[in-house]
């Protein structure tokens, strides 16, 4: 088998960045960086900077589904990862297209609801549509804020974050990946909950502003490695390792949340 056929496809569908520290840009350098193959179908174009996202312009939700069926019918895919999805019909279309193609890999979710300096990036009606999606999906990866939207839980401990992973995983959805970044203390602890059990990582907080697109990076992360034929808790290994160290790594760009230091993490981190 050559090169080529062992690289894995994941499809992203996400919101763009233009100041490529989150959304399709994050997703796409940590895909690359971690040996996978990026394609992607574009949601929405955000005005932003570290500052912060000054306009969103979703794209009409025929575009973005013609995007992902001109991807599949060709290139295919082994994993599709969405992001910011900004509203219902977007939402819809996606589970529409997913549904006509008998899609049969995996399907990440991440719930991209705000952005790290406050903005909104999905419409108030649009939450029981991405409950839907969640439900019909492989992985979500949820931070505390997100997990508390969905589950109208309040998350201020780990205890928490376990009673809302295990809330979301009852609506259907095969795994639950909770990150614990929005919790205080000195470290930080990500949880997966699936019907397998539960695992548990904690790593050293990294005392930091230069988070911007931390998310992004860690479902991007899992994608790309369970396309790669990763299991799950092996996904949830590599993925963590490498977003603590694109956070270390993080270049010191911009006057407010900076982005990673995605294509600084040395090759041991795939």
């Amino acid at each position: 088998m050559s090169e080529q056929q062992r690289m894995g496809r994941v499809l992203i569908v996400a919101g763009s960045d233009s100041g490529g520290g989150a959304g399709l840009q994050a997703d796409i350098k940590t895909v690359t960086m971690l040996g996978q193959y990026a394609a992607n179908a574009v949601t929405a174009i955000t005005t932003q900077n570290t500052l912060g996202v000054s306009g969103v312009m979703p794209v009409p939700a025929g575009v973005v589904a013609a995007q992902m069926r001109a991807v599949l019918d060709d290139i295919g895919a082994d994993v599709i990862k969405t992001g910011m999805l900004a509203d219902r019909e977007i939402i819809e279309t996606v589970l529409q297209v997913i549904d006509d193609v008998a899609f049969e890999g995996d399907l990440v979710v991440d719930p991209v609801m705000v952005a790290t300096s406050g903005a909104k990036l999905l419409d108030d009606d649009a939450t029981d549509a991405l409950r839907t999606l969640i439900a019909h999906a492989s992985l979500v990866t949820p931070n505390a804020p997100e997990a508390e939207v969905l589950t109208g839980r309040t998350i201020e401990s780990l205890d928490d974050m376990k009673a809302a992973a295990y809330s979301i995983l009852d609506t259907g959805v095969e795994a639950v990946l909770m990150k614990g970044g929005h919790l205080s203390g000195d470290l930080v602890t990500d949880l997966l909950v699936s019907l397998k059990g539960e695992c548990l990582i904690t790593s050293d907080r990294i005392e930091t502003r230069h988070t911007h697109g931390t998310g992004c990076t860690l479902a991007s992360a899992m994608a790309a490695l369970l396309s790669a034929g990763k299991s799950l808790e092996e996904a949830f290994e590599g993925a963590h390792a490498y977003v603590h160290s694109a956070i270390r790594l993080a270049p010191g760009f911009g006057k407010g949340y900076g982005p990673l230091g995605h294509a600084l993490v040395v090759p041991e981190a795939k």
